[in-house]
C-alpha cells in the first residue's frame, strides 16, 4: 500500500483518513476513530451546492425528487468526481477538528496500492483543498515491520487489496476492482434475472448480509426483498433463499478468492512458511459476508482470520503510522514523498 508524505507545522492535529468507496473513517492522533459515515454527498442539481454529506446523504440514495442527486463520489477506490470529493472531505476534516489560521492538519489518507499516478495526485491534491497539507495512503494494523511475513486481504466498496508484507514493505500484492460492490450488484442482477424484480443497491447490500453467503451450509435463511415489477411497474416483493444469494455471487467470489491465490504463488517460500503459520488476515467491509472465511481456507489450505475489526483496520493502521513516524525508522523508511 502506498504511502504519500509531505511536511507539517507543529500546531497541527494529525489525523488518518480511510478514504473508501463505500465508507470514509477518521482518525484522530490522541483521541481515537472519530468519525465512520458513509461516502456519500448530496447536491442540489442546479445550484451545485451540498445539502447533506455522509449518513444523511445516505438516506436519500434512491429517494431524491429531480432537483435532488445523491452520489458517491469514489469508485472502485479513486476518486470519480474530484468536486464533491474534495466537499466531501472538507465536511469531514471539520467535523472533526477546529481549523486553524496556523496550519493545517497532517493527514495520512488510505488509497488503493495500485492506482495511476493521476488517480494518487487527485486525492492528494483533494486532501489539500479541503484543508490539509499532508496526504498518505497506508493501513492494516498487522506487524509490517517485522522479518515475517503478514498477509492482507482487504475487502472494501470498490477495491480488494491483497498483499504479503515483510519489513515495512510490500513483497508481492494484487488489487482488483472487484468487491463489496460487485457483489450487491451480482444480487440486484439475481433478482432482475429471476424474479422479473428491480431492487435498489441498498436493499441488495442488506440482502447480502442478512442472507448471504460464501459457503455451503445447512442452515435455512430467507429475506422479502422489495422492489418494482419489470412487467407491471408496481412495488412488490419476493423471498429470496441463502442458497440463492451464494449462487448470486459467485462470480465475484471467485475472482476475490483468484487474487489470493495468484498473491499465494507470486510469495517467497519463506514468508508463504510464515503464512502458513500465522494464517491470512481478512479486513474490510467485505470480510464481513458470512462463510468467506472458510471459502478461502478451503482454496488456499491456509488458515484465515477475520479481523478484530475489520472496518476499522486500514483507518487505524493510519492513525499508527501518524503516532510512530517519528520514532520509527522502518515506518519512514517506506513513506513515499508526494
Amino acid at each position: 500500500m502506498n504511502i504519500i508524505r509531505g511536511l507539517l507545522g507543529r500546531f497541527s492535529r494529525d489525523m488518518g483518513i480511510d478514504l473508501g468507496t463505500a465508507n470514509t473513517l477518521v482518525h484522530v492522533r490522541g483521541r481515537g476513530i472519530m468519525l465512520r459515515e458513509p461516502s456519500v454527498v448530496a447536491i442540489d442539481r442546479d445550484t451545485k451546492k451540498v445539502l447533506a454529506v455522509g449518513e444523511g446523504a445516505k438516506r436519500m440514495l434512491g429517494r431524491t425528487p429531480g432537483s435532488i442527486v445523491a452520489l458517491r463520489p469514489l469508485k472502485d477506490g479513486v476518486i470519480a468526481d474530484f468536486e464533491q470529493t474534495e466537499k466531501m472531505l472538507r465536511y469531514f476534516i471539520d467535523k472533526v477538528t477546529r481549523r486553524s489560521l496556523l496550519s493545517a492538519p497532517r493527514v495520512v489518507v488510505g488509497i488503493p496500492s495500485v492506482v495511476t499516478e493521476v488517480e494518487r495526485r487527485a486525492v492528494l491534491d483533494a486532501t489539500r483543498k479541503a484543508g490539509a497539507k499532508v496526504a498518505a495512503a497506508i493501513g492494516a494494523g498487522l506487524p509490517i515491520v517485522e522479518p515475517t511475513g503478514s498477509m492482507i486481504v482487504d475487502i472494501g466498496g470498490g477495491t480488494t487489496e491483497v498483499a504479503v508484507i515483510s519489513l515495512g514493505g510490500i513483497v508481492t500484492s494484487r488489487s482488483i476492482r472487484i468487491a463489496g460492490d460487485e457483489l450487491d450488484e451480482a444480487i440486484v442482477a439475481y433478482v432482475r434475472r429471476t424474479y422479473n424484480l428491480f431492487i435498489g443497491d441498498r436493499m441488495a447490500e442488506d440482502a447480502k448480509f442478512a442472507v448471504g453467503s460464501a459457503f455451503p451450509s445447512d442452515e435455512q435463511r430467507t429475506m422479502d426483498v422489495r422492489g418494482r415489477d419489470l412487467l407491471s411497474g408496481l412495488p412488490r416483493s419476493a423471498t429470496i433463499t441463502l442458497d440463492e444469494t451464494r449462487d448470486a455471487i459467485q462470480e465475484p467470489l471467485n475472482a476475490i478468492v483468484e487474487a489470493v491465490k495468484v498473491t499465494l504463488e507470486t510469495c517467497p517460500p519463506e514468508l508463504a512458511a510464515d503464512i502458513m503459520e500465522r494464517g491470512i488476515v481478512l479486513a474490510g467491509g467485505g470480510a464481513l459476508l458470512h462463510g468467506l472465511d472458510r471459502l478461502i481456507s478451503r482454496e488456499t489450505s491456509m488458515p484465515v482470520h477475520i479481523a478484530e475489526d475489520p472496518l476499522s483496520c486500514v483507518v487505524i493502521g493510519t492513525g499508527r503510522v501518524l503516532e510512530s513516524i517519528e520514532t520509527s525508522p522502518e515506518l519512514r523508511k517506506v513513506l513515499r514523498s508526494g
